[in-house]
């Protein structure tokens, strides 16, 4: 027999399910895709809750039931780029790792959605620190998570003297892709330059 202390936990569960309808997930997906799509077509600046309604297919009250602004969104979505993550490579070698991460790296940051709109965002991080923050965490924390990786392998392997200066080392590592792709923006990268740039800055970790 259920007793009445059991009753409001029972009506609880029951009312679950429909709660968690209200939030479908693939609902909140769409609206995330339509933040990329609506920030690399018009800016932060021009970015409006009805426009990203409108390319998400869904009404304002379903981008709200998530997020209370258009701030509050772009966040979110930036901060779950960091989560994402980028793969670990496992070449064998430092060289070899570095190739890997710039390959992957460099694929991401020119992509035609990706190009767009990282330099808006770094433009309104100027005036806002939560979006600096939030680029921070998604264009630093993630890539320095597997830098960092990629440096214990090689020390485990004799490639690199244990102890050196790590944060100079995670500097010389992203740096200098971050500076031709994001600042500069170069259009296309020389023909080598990955493989160039991965030898050199193994010469570099070596010197440390």
């Amino acid at each position: 027999m259920t007793t009445n202390a059991d009753e409001p936990k029972t009506r609880q569960r029951r009312r679950t399910p429909a709660g968690a309808a209200v939030l479908r997930e693939d609902v909140t997906e769409a609206i995330r895709a339509a933040v990329f799509e609506e920030l690399a077509a018009v800016g932060y600046a021009r970015m409006s809750i009805e426009g990203i309604a409108r390319r998400a297919g869904v009404g304002k009250t379903a981008v709200y039931r998530r997020w209370r602004s258009k701030l509050h969104l772009v966040l979110d979505v930036v901060s779950a780029i960091a989560v994402m993550g980028l793969p670990t490579p496992d070449t064998g070698s430092l060289e070899g790792d570095l190739r890997m991460l710039y390959e992957v790296t460099s694929r991401a940051l020119r992509h035609p959605v990706a190009s767009q709109i990282i330099p808006d965002l770094q433009a309104e991080a100027a005036r806002n620190p939560e979006i600096a923050d939030a680029m921070q965490k998604a264009l630093r924390e993630g890539q320095e998570g597997v830098a960092s990786k990629i440096l214990a392998a090689a020390e485990h392997r004799g490639e690199i003297r244990p102890g050196m200066d790590e944060d100079l080392a995670l500097d010389l590592i992203s740096g200098p892709l971050y500076w031709r792709a994001v600042v500069i923006r170069s259009p296309k990268l020389p023909k080598g330059y990955l493989g160039a740039l991965a030898r050199a800055t193994t010469e570099g970790l070596k010197a440390l």
